[in-house]
């Protein structure tokens, strides 16, 4: 799927440069050149000959190099590959990038380029949330940079959370989308996310435990897959990922409206946890208690049914449109009475039960149910989870 392009790859110093490794093998199997770059501190955790002999070519890593400035000199290397990919993308090389900074062959390479760059960023935790960091992430992004990860999960530090390097599968996907090669290019779906926020009064609201994990993950996979992705996302507490068009909402019927808006697509996922009532009495100024020791009476309203209102549309319908059940008992059945009911063609139905530690977690276990049977998925990451979804959206949609 990459036969004839070149990736200049630029190996940053982190524990994740083991897996450039994998990376290399997987981008020459898929036609792709590679021409390796590693600062310094990347030779500490992977050696320059086991780069050099899975990319088929010198690793280069000194500015100053005599003869490799003879043959190609570092401006011109940075200019005739398809994409500059950095991997991993540590804090240092993110600020060098993000501020113009240009001390040695790596940062040089990516000052000089006009090249698309994509980088795959890696680091502990703390670091990754550090303001600095995400200042830095914000102007590569505004800069154009695509950016693929991190995920989350237990470090080599010992900490836990944001912060992993993308998996080379997953880095080799976003490659694909970025040079336009992936199974989704030239493809449009939508994704639901997150949950929505009911107001009672300006202050207080009707919520559920959506983290909206498992949608970002969803457009993430859907867009290193080649797709655009029209992102309509509630008040989740994970940020949208990077490189898909984000619609932000509230309440149900701004979803509705925004998910409508987004039409005509080729595929809707509608991943979100929208609440199934609003406050059809809501207060426009903050409740007071009155002392009498009465709640105020609340008179609810059913809100739209998103899912079945486009799933059951007579024009512009998305030829493949995929729910989800969040259950806590009888989850097949549940789900199989959710397909009818709404008029989709899959569901994705998971057991949300306090026990699985699903929701609002790091992890999923689904059952895919369609209208010719029910395939359970072992338990694995939301990230994985998503992958294999789009996969499968992929193999609909080919």
């Amino acid at each position: 799927m990459l036969a004839g392009k070149r990736i200049l790859l630029i190996v940053g110093g982190g524990i994740a440069a083991y897996k450039v490794l994998e990376l290399i093998r997987r981008l020459r199997e898929a036609g792709a050149g590679v021409t390796p770059v590693m600062t310094r501190a990347a030779a500490e955790f992977v050696t320059p000959l086991s780069v050099t002999a899975l990319a088929g070519e010198p690793v280069r890593s000194d500015l100053f190099d005599l003869g490799n400035e003879a043959e190609m000199g570092h401006i011109q290397l940075s200019r005739v590959a398809d994409l500059v990919v950095v991997a991993p993308a540590t804090a240092d090389l993110m600020a060098k990038m993000a501020n113009g900074h240009a001390d040695d062959l790596a940062s040089t390479l990516l000052l000089a380029t006009d090249t698309p760059v994509l980088i795959a960023p890696a680091m502990n935790v703390r670091m990754w949330e550090h303001p600095a960091t995400s200042r830095n992430l914000a102007t590569l992004a505004g800069d154009g940079v695509a950016i693929v990860g991190p995920n989350s999960g237990d470090m080599a530090c010992g900490e836990f959370g944001p912060g992993r390097m993308a998996e080379p599968a997953e880095i080799l996907s976003a490659i694909a989308a970025r040079l336009g090669g992936g199974a989704l290019a030239g493809r449009h779906v939508l994704v639901t996310s997150g949950p929505t926020h009911e107001p009672i009064d300006p202050v207080r609201y009707i919520a559920n435990r959506s983290s909206g994990a498992q949608g970002t993950a969803i457009a993430a996979a859907l867009r290193d897959l080649g797709a655009r992705v029209t992102f309509v996302t509630g008040p989740a507490s994970v940020a949208p990922p990077a490189g898909v068009d984000v619609v932000r909402v509230e309440t149900a019927r701004e979803m509705a409206a925004a998910a409508e808006a987004a039409l005509p697509a080729d595929a809707a996922i509608f991943a979100a946890a929208v609440a199934d009532w609003r406050v059809a009495n809501a207060a426009g100024s903050k409740m007071k208690k009155d002392g009498s020791g009465n709640a105020p009476a609340l008179d609810f309203a059913e809100n739209p049914d998103i899912l079945a209102r486009i799933a059951r549309m007579e024009a512009g319908r998305p030829p493949l449109v995929i729910g989800f059940a969040a259950e806590t008992d009888d989850v097949v059945a549940h789900a199989k009475a959710k397909l009818a009911r709404k008029g989709c063609d899959w569901i994705l139905a998971n057991d949300v039960s306090p026990g699985t530690g699903i929701m609002g977690g790091t992890e999923n276990a689904v059952i895919l149910v369609t209208k010719t049977g029910a395939e359970e998925w072992p338990r694995m990451s939301k990230d994985a989870v998503a992958r294999k979804l789009a996969e499968r959206v992929a193999e609909v949609l080919a």
